[in-house]
């Protein structure tokens, strides 16, 4: 297959690449920087439609590009995160708009978060849930629909609500391994809130699935099956460093760290891939222990 991808430099877009070239796709990369790279197509997200050269001919594009998360969620942040989903999906889906129709891809896998639903507590969220009202989730809800109007002239969309990707080499686990090693590791805020965790190998595999099933549409939670809360989250990662996890971190201290980003660390989704399981898709790590086993090359205990 001919795929594009936008945001391939990032944790899901790195693995992604490698995947897709490994079994044999032709992948295009597009990219705010230049190159001589043939396969790497100039684009920023916020200057105007994609390049009708980068996708014309292809047979799918993956959009992933956003400006992270990971930071204070300041006025400035907030501008930046809305306009790089917003603006940046509609300018793709304009450049879809402009390929002509023989040249069209006939997909498009749209990112997404599991921050479309807010907080919600224990209950158990699936695709059908109707959003939250939370900075994050109205943001979720105008990338959703821009990614949507691509269907308007016949592009099959997809759009992936991603959970909490594990992978040691970035994202939130990086993030904690430090804490964990030093014995300093605990549950946060109480540690009563769900984590809607998934293996990068499980992330990405659920965007191939998406590209090549045809009967795949609307939204998927990108999850794992089994969400778990905070503070089992933090015993297996425990578990697996060989490492004490018992020290708390109040709610207080994060948000003073983080701002209002901390209700985004500290509320959560136990979010359940239903669409995902009833449309086949088989899970390499479906159990927490195996997944942080093997995203920080642990072996697993017997």
């Amino acid at each position: 297959m001919k795929i594009t991808i936008s945001g391939a430099s990032g944790l899901i877009g790195g693995k992604l690449v490698a995947r897709l070239r490994a079994r044999g796709d032709e992948v295009t990369v597009l990219s705010r920087s230049a190159s001589t790279d043939p396969s790497v197509a100039r684009w920023d997200p916020l200057s105007g439609p994609a390049p009708v050269d980068a996708l014309a001919g292809r047979d799918a594009v993956i959009h992933l590009a956003g400006e992270p998360l990971g930071q204070r969620l300041t006025d400035e942040v907030k501008d930046r995160v809305r306009r790089s989903r917003v603006s940046g999906t509609r300018n793709l889906v304009e450049g879809l708009r402009a390929t002509a129709e023989s040249e069209r891809p006939r997909a498009l896998v749209s990112s997404s978060g599991v921050a479309y639903y807010g907080p919600r507590g224990d209950e158990e969220v699936t695709e059908e849930a109707p959003p939250g009202d939370t900075f994050l989730a109205r943001v979720s809800v105008e990338w959703e629909r821009e990614a949507a109007r691509a269907a308007e002239f016949g592009v099959r969309v997809v759009r992936m609500r991603t959970g909490v990707v594990l992978d040691a080499s970035g994202g939130t686990l990086k993030s904690l391994l430090a804490t964990y090693r030093a014995g300093l590791g605990g549950p946060i805020a109480g540690g009563a809130f769900a984590v809607p965790w998934i293996h990068l190998d499980d992330i990405a595999g659920l965007y191939v699935k998406a590209v090549d099933d045809a009967s795949w549409s609307g939204a998927y939670n990108g999850t794992a099956p089994e969400p778990v809360t905070q503070r089992e989250f933090a015993k297996a990662l425990g578990r697996a460093l060989h490492r004490p996890a018992v020290v708390p971190m109040p709610g207080f201290a994060l948000r003073a760290a983080l701002g209002e980003m901390a209700d985004m660390v500290t509320t959560g989704q136990r979010a359940v891939p239903r669409r995902a399981l009833d449309g086949g898709y088989v899970y390499a790590y479906p159990h927490l222990d195996a997944a942080l086993g093997a995203a920080l090359n642990v072996p697993e205990r017997g």
